[in-house]
């Protein structure tokens, strides 16, 4: 930990007297405060979000993240294309400000602290802006490593952020972690403004501020217009819709099911956080290297896969808590399943042909993060999944599941839509050349845009994590 300080300072200040030039340590201090402001919030929020919806508490909530999600997919082209006329630091700014906008509103008022947050996905996407300050001031043989960087420091925030604030939350009283949430949320806008060097280079912005967008660079749908253009890409597209769509889901809804329906306390969501980010972390780096080389790329697909449904299955029958540890584990497994479809779509497609099908995979998951959390809460409410009161705190038992048979409905569609996306992913051929018909794109790419573009085609690797709510 010594040592990655001296490093961060040393990149930071490597001028005397001044800020130094832009680094990957930049983008990773601004992702690291962001989301562990949002992190310290974790057990306060499923607390509000109930005492605000009582009656319809997962529908609002999925209704709430899917607003989000499908702000955040539309918008997501547009302010890339504005950063790459206009500078990165101006957005990073803007966006870390309307993510973090909600939180001081907590306190203040509820009904505006989740309007808020639903209108800000327009801006939840610091992700994407950090990406693209990462790929102005990195070789493309670097990329990678500053991604995983990125990457590694966004889980390192969330393991440690949310029992921190069920802590203090328990100790001191909710008030206080809004406070420490809203101070570190102003550090992180602080700190873009103080420290932050712009990462674009002058030479590569327009000489004016009113430079032309076209509406196909701002266009949230033009990757996935290009789908249906070869049979393999297809395959690869329908396999992340059908096997992310239900992951979106969970993520927006699990924790609020952990803490209301299964009984967990603050704590154990919390420590039920960390032990998932770790060996998440673990999953997506030594298992899935040593996947990768044993059995090929297909293969650590199809095994990725066969954990979700596992896992899926055991959270939507699972009646005690013991039942969710276990499926958590097997949760951390299911994570190499991207990564893996990432490789593959990196390994078989030309070098120009990169930037559109990892485009397109990014618009799918886009898309996904609007409709999954809807459906998990449109799914919970036709079952009857409601909240007549708050478990007690310390509850280790089943708390207020209503159904015996299938505690967890949505996780249990969720499983069966991973299914058919592993009998599609069967059709998927382990060595083959995806050639997208993109000659447009291309020439797009070289009229409208730069060698820095996010969504160039020069560039070979989508990150793997993008803007997701703790």
């Amino acid at each position: 930990m010594e040592h990655w300080c001296l490093l961060v300072a040393e990149e930071l200040f490597d001028r005397p007297g001044r800020i130094g030039s832009p680094s990957v340590y930049h983008a990773v201090i601004v992702i690291f405060l962001e989301f562990f402001a949002w992190g310290l919030l974790t057990a306060p929020t499923l607390v509000v979000l109930h005492e605000t919806f009582p009656k319809h508490t997962f529908l609002m909530n999925g209704l709430i993240q899917g607003v989000k999600g499908l702000l955040s997919f539309l918008s997501a082209p547009l302010i890339g294309a504005l950063s790459d006329v206009w500078g990165r630091k101006s957005f990073l700014l803007l966006t870390v400000f309307f993510t973090c906008a909600p939180i001081p509103l907590m306190k203040i008022s509820p009904w505006w602290y989740f309007a808020v947050i639903s209108v800000s996905g327009v801006f939840a996407v610091t992700f994407s802006v950090v990406f693209a300050y990462v790929a102005d001031i990195t070789q493309e043989h670097e990329r990678s490593m500053a991604y995983g960087l990125v990457s590694a420091t966004f889980a390192a925030s969330l393991v440690t952020s949310p029992a921190i604030g069920a802590y203090l939350g328990r100790a001191y009283g909710d008030s206080l972690v809004v406070v420490l949430a809203t101070a570190i949320a102003l550090l992180d806008i602080c700190f873009i403004l103080v420290a932050v060097p712009e990462s674009l280079p002058e030479k590569m912005r327009p000489a004016s501020w009113g430079a032309p967008i076209s509406w196909e660079q701002a266009d949230p749908f033009a990757s996935l217009k290009k789908v249906g253009q070869d049979s393999i890409v297809l395959l690869i597209c329908i396999t992340v819709f059908l096997s992310y769509l239900p992951e979106a889901g969970q993520y927006s809804s699990f924790f609020l099911y952990l803490r209301q329906i299964m009984g967990f306390s603050s704590e154990s969501v919390a420590a039920f956080i960390a032990v998932l980010g770790i060996l998440s972390i673990v999953a997506q780096t030594v298992v899935l290297s040593l996947l990768m080389r044993s059995i090929g790329n297909k293969n650590t697909i199809l095994l990725g896969l066969g954990f979700q449904i596992l896992q899926l299955a055991w959270y939507g029958f699972g009646s005690e808590p013991w039942m969710m540890w276990a499926a958590g584990a097997v949760a951390a497994m299911s994570s190499i399943t991207f990564p893996a479809v990432s490789a593959l779509v990196s390994r078989t497609a030309d070098a120009d042909q990169q930037g559109v099908v990892q485009g397109m995979i990014t618009g799918i998951r886009g898309l996904c993060n609007g409709l999954g959390p809807a459906l998990y809460g449109f799914i919970f409410y036709i079952f009857h999944v409601e909240l007549n009161e708050l478990p007690m705190p310390e509850s280790s038992s089943g708390g207020n599941v209503v159904n015996s048979i299938i505690p967890g409905p949505p996780f249990l569609f969720g499983a069966c839509s991973v299914l058919l996306a592993l009998l599609v992913a069967l059709f998927i051929p382990e060595h083959t050349n995806l050639t997208v018909r993109s000659s447009n794109w291309k020439k797009h790419c070289g009229s409208h845009g730069h060698p820095h573009s996010p969504q160039a085609p020069g560039e070979a690797k989508e990150p793997l994590l993008q803007d997701t709510n703790v």
